[in-house]
């Protein structure tokens, strides 16, 4: 069996998919906040390195899958904390584990949303995360609101997977994403909760074609397919797991 570091772990999709790799028999290093083997705060470099290191210390041998889940929503205060923990959070421990995921050809699987394609962002908040601008993004999402922020983290997840997957392919690892729906978890009841926000997220979990939420199970089963050999023929690919609703927004775009 494998050995997979998943961040975001401890709750939610996260602890979903650490429960479906285990149960596959897979032996799993978890990180996020608390209740994890490794404890950080994925919102500050100091942090992202200490799990980097911590990572890197338990799987010396290398790594056949890692999921980075972490990520906030667009009700977060401060607002900033969507970019720092959304897409810096995520491409740093990416770009910093893929020598050691390269020793095994292991696999990558990154959370984007189907919010990625519901809106056009703020062209130049996508161009400072495309740019790997910290400082320049988080200064720019200050400004914007928070269906845009976290939709615009989404989307450039998505965009550096697929402009990096002839690269990670070429050292032997396979990137794909999974686009979820509205699922239910402590971080989406949070939002329907929310005076602001709750209102156009009930409206938006009624339209779901499937006609139910999702789970964070189903989240987990996309998942754990993506990173296993069934799936070794799929790279750079972005899963819709939304209950049909990408299709039901965009019928004639695919």
């Amino acid at each position: 069996m494998g050995k997979y570091a998943v961040t975001g772990a401890a709750s939610g999709i996260g602890a979903a998919i650490v429960n479906k790799l285990k149960a596959q028999g897979h032996e799993i290093i978890t990180i996020d906040l608390r209740n994890a083997d490794i404890n950080v705060d994925l919102s500050s470099s100091e942090g992202r390195q200490a799990a980097i290191d911590g990572i890197l210390k338990a799987a010396p041998e290398g790594l056949d899958g890692f999921v980075p889940c972490a990520g906030v929503g667009p009700q977060t205060n401060p607002i900033s904390l969507v970019t720092k923990i959304n897409y810096f959070g995520t491409v740093a421990l990416v770009e910093a584990l893929k020598d050691n995921l390269a020793k095994k050809k292991g696999a990558i699987v990154l959370i984007s949303s189907n919010s990625a394609t519901m809106m056009p962002y703020d062209p130049a908040y996508l161009q400072a995360l495309a740019d790997n601008d910290e400082a320049g993004a988080v200064a720019l999402v200050e400004k914007l609101d928070g269906q845009t922020a976290y939709g615009g983290s989404k989307f450039a997840v998505a965009c550096w997977m697929r402009k990096n997957n002839q690269a990670y392919a070429a050292a032997g690892i396979r990137v794909n994403a999974i686009a979820p729906g509205y699922t239910e978890t402590a971080l989406t009841k949070a939002g329907m909760q929310d005076p602001v926000y709750g209102p156009s997220i009930k409206a938006f979990v009624d339209s779901i074609p499937i006609g139910r939420p999702g789970l964070p199970e189903d989240q987990a089963n996309a998942t754990a397919f993506l990173l296993s050999q069934e799936a070794s023929f799929i790279s750079g690919v972005v899963l819709f797991v939304d209950g049909g609703h990408d299709a039901f927004f965009r019928p004639n775009n695919f």
